[in-house]
């Protein structure tokens, strides 16, 4: 039982790193990968973090800002 709750924590905290659908992360998961997508998948998570920019509270908009560094790289 314990090797299964440990798997199932495991996979919960790798799989937004491996995830396409970056509709099902949280705003601050997003700003945390910035810089570390695939570039196959940079479109979409470009497309999904600049929904999301209008809505972000300062604290996140400063982290966000700070972060666009690592995507131009």
């Amino acid at each position: 039982m314990k090797k299964l709750l440990a798997i199932f924590i495991l996979s919960f905290f790798i799989s937004p790193l491996f995830a396409e659908d970056y509709s099902e992360m949280s705003t601050q998961e997003l700003i945390e990968i910035m810089g570390y997508v695939e570039k196959k998948n940079i479109s979409k998570f470009k497309r999904e973090l600049n929904q999301r920019v209008p809505t972000m509270s300062a604290k996140e908009k400063t982290k966000y800002k700070a972060n666009l560094e690592k995507m131009k790289k």
